[in-house]
């Protein structure tokens, strides 16, 4: 059995608030209505395999967000996770054509079960903190591991947000962040090193 809990949503508004933010209002309505398309997917999903979850539907900036979470009847099977996410990753896959089949528009929405983004986004964030920390200081590139798509960008969205830059390089599956020093601090790191050896000649 499933239990869906969506968004709050408040579509008071005087004529000139409702003018003005038209564009906002469609876009957050189409997103609730991913959602909205999405959990039905889902649900029909879960009750055909009998599997137990709750559906969770939230909207995170431009993307609708949906989580299949434990319920009161038991808890979500991790094998829908999957190793490394790989089944989460092909059940969202699955869940955006579901949502553009039936709106006819391209879905950007996340899918997570049991949590397993949430606590990967949380990994990612200190991997890009060590790597741009790393950057700084010896003012080389800095490649990380192979991400999938969605890892790569909350990596890219930590280094932009620490003041430098990053990059995707390589083919999938194995696509890579590279973290990009400031400019200058490569130059600034040579010098030292000349510095360095001029005092040692």
């Amino acid at each position: 059995m499933t239990e869906t809990t969506t968004p709050e949503t408040s579509t008071e508004a005087t004529p000139e608030e409702a003018s003005s933010q038209a564009p906002a209002g469609t876009r957050q309505s189409a997103l609730v209505r991913e959602g909205e398309v999405a959990a039905d997917f889902l649900e029909t999903l879960l009750d055909i395999c009998d599997l137990d979850g709750d559906i969770d539907l939230d909207i995170d900036g431009d993307r609708a967000a949906v989580a299949i979470v434990d319920s009161e009847d038991g808890r979500v099977p991790r094998r829908l996770i999957g190793s490394d996410g790989k089944v989460l990753d092909s059940l969202q896959e699955l869940t955006r054509l579901a949502v553009q089949s039936a709106t006819g528009e391209r879905s950007r929405l996340m899918l997570d079960i049991a949590g397993h983004r949430a606590g990967r986004r949380a990994e990612l964030v200190e991997i890009a903190r060590d790597a741009v920390r790393r950057s700084r200081e010896s003012g080389e590139e800095i490649s990380l591991e192979p991400m999938s798509a969605f890892e790569r960008k909350v990596v890219h969205d930590e280094v932009l947000a620490s003041g430098l830059s990053s990059e995707s390089s390589g083919t999938e599956p194995r696509r890579y962040v590279v973290v990009i020093p400031e400019a200058g601090t490569q130059a600034e790191a040579d010098d030292e090193q000349d510095a360095s050896a001029d005092a040692d000649a």
